[in-house]
């Protein structure tokens, strides 16, 4: 009886775990697991230990733990490399969490957005559609052939280079550039 137990409960778990590996996605040379928060998963990817730098400079740490849902647009290094020379190390400092928490914030929507909601809400749209970010800023979502990107308020473009990493709070689309609201 045992015996039979046992090989029921492997059986059932090798039934759910393609499931969790067809979600899991490599982001910065780390598997992103969908059971894991938005931060538990970011700390591990090499391209993003920029962001997870300026999320601890910000005390964001707690909040983008939390049950959210929240749809983060993740900037990578690179991104955070093309802004003018000294302005991450300059925004890091204690004098100017203020200024780096609201550009953080900026790359962050209330609710769980697919790259299939924001297709559907361009489409809707007529081409564009607006999302309203936690900092109280807008970005605008467009298509170009099979890309969406991201328009900051300052006019700045964003592509989405990899969309749909989900997270148990969420999902997470990395861009590649900063977007800057007013």
């Amino acid at each position: 009886m045992k015996k039979l137990i046992i090989a029921a409960l492997v059986l059932a778990a090798s039934a759910i775990s393609p499931k969790v590996n067809a979600q899991t996605k490599m982001v910065g040379g780390a598997a992103m697991y969908p059971t894991k928060n938005i931060v538990e998963n970011a700390v591990n990817s090499k391209d993003h230990t920029t962001l997870v730098a300026a999320v601890k400079a910000a005390g964001l740490v707690p909040t983008l733990s939390s049950a959210g849902p929240f749809t983060v647009f993740a900037p990578t290094n690179e991104a955070f490399n093309k802004l003018p020379a000294g302005t991450v190390d300059k925004l890091v400092k204690p004098e100017n969490k203020v200024a780096l928490t609201k550009i953080l914030t900026y790359h962050v929507v209330s609710g769980k957005l697919s790259a299939a909601d924001l297709w559907a809400k361009v489409k809707e749209g007529n081409g564009k559609a607006e999302l309203s970010t936690v900092s109280g800023g807008t970005l605008t979502v467009m298509a170009q052939g099979k890309k969406l990107y991201l328009v900051d308020e300052k006019g700045g473009k964003s592509w989405i280079t990899i969309a749909d990493v989900n997270q148990s709070n969420g999902v997470i689309h990395v861009v590649n550039a900063v977007l800057m609201p007013n």
